[in-house]
């Protein structure tokens, strides 16, 4: 179990479940409004957004440098939503719904705080209601602390027992320093950028068939008769057959003809890159600042400070 003294080293540290998935960052810690020691951590999920998810805090245990719960990745993410009022609370129903979800006996709860709150009333009399209002102040004190602070006109806030719970930011108790100075902090956007896939490209090698058109040059052989007179050269020739016969003189033609063949040659080489291109992005988003007011109050002689009395304000 968390200790009191352990939730500075709690916030803002990474939390894991039991196989070792981040779920998120632990960003604020809400105490049980009787006895005064933690109940539940809210952590953020989202990179960019204010998603938290509230977690019981009970079960878990700082482990080196983060917080370990005993429940899953998912099931923290899937967590109800719930509303935290202005004073910094968990209502009796919204925390009734977590111990629902997270399967917690709600029952069991309830005699726990009773067993821890020293035989106080179940019904939140005296000072125990204003635990939550210390938790929200961020006050190192249990109930009893709270009641000093001045706080009687809250008594019984806390209806049941563990029924509110009160929240302690940061890790950092604001209240009046030694000093009598307080602490004025906001929160600061802090953008990152994740990659992700974002398509593929790919190179496909596919065949089609083309017609290709050329010319070349033939040649065939024809028949050409050709005539001689007869003159002294052939005479000899001309006489050496037959005075009257019949005779037959056979020649063989030749022709070419276009032949087509194909063969495979390598043309080009085709790879694909990639390059890298950067462009500007505006991103918005929501933070927190601290104001601090100043409150004077009025006496007229003989009248008593109450701190239900009508309060001026002035200044930042």
């Amino acid at each position: 179990m968390i200790t009191r003294e352990e939730i500075a080293n709690v916030l803002d540290q990474p939390v894991y479940d039991g196989d070792g998935n981040k779920i998120g960052d632990a960003k604020h810690v809400f105490f049980d409004d009787m006895t005064g020691r933690p109940e539940w951590v809210s952590v953020k999920t989202g990179m960019f957004g204010g998603a938290e998810s509230f977690v019981p805090i009970r079960d878990a245990a700082m482990v080196q440098d983060h917080l370990e719960v005993p429940y899953g990745k998912d099931q923290v993410k899937g967590a109800p939503s719930v509303d935290v009022d202005a004073g910094g609370h968990l209502s009796e129903t919204e925390e009734h719904r977590l111990y629902d979800y997270y399967g917690i006996n709600w029952d069991s709860v309830l005699s726990e705080a009773e067993r821890t709150d020293d035989g106080r009333s179940a019904a939140g009399t005296g000072t125990a209601g204003t635990a939550g209002a210390a938790g929200a102040a961020g006050a190192a004190g249990a109930a009893g602390a709270a009641g000093a602070a001045g706080l009687a006109g809250t008594t019984g806030a806390a209806g049941t027992a563990g029924g509110r719970t009160g929240r302690e930011d940061a890790g950092r108790r604001e209240g009046m320093r030694g000093d009598e100075a307080m602490t004025r902090s906001e929160e600061q956007m802090r953008i990152g950028v994740e990659r992700h896939e974002s398509g593929r490209a790919r190179l496909r090698k596919y065949v089609v068939t083309e017609e290709v058109q050329q010319t070349v040059p033939i040649t065939h052989e024809e028949v050409r008769v050709v005539r001689e007179p007869i003159t002294d050269a052939n005479r000899d020739e001309a006489l050496a057959g037959p005075e009257i016969s019949e005779a037959e003189h056979e020649v063989t033609l030749h022709a070419e003809r276009a032949v087509v063949e194909t063969e495979t040659v390598p043309v080009e080489r085709v790879r694909m890159t990639t390059e890298e291109l950067t462009e500007n992005e505006t991103v918005r988003g929501q933070v927190r600042k601290e104001r601090i007011e100043a409150e004077t109050e009025s006496f007229t002689e003989g009248e008593t400070k109450h701190p239900r009395d009508d309060k001026r304000r002035g200044g930042k």
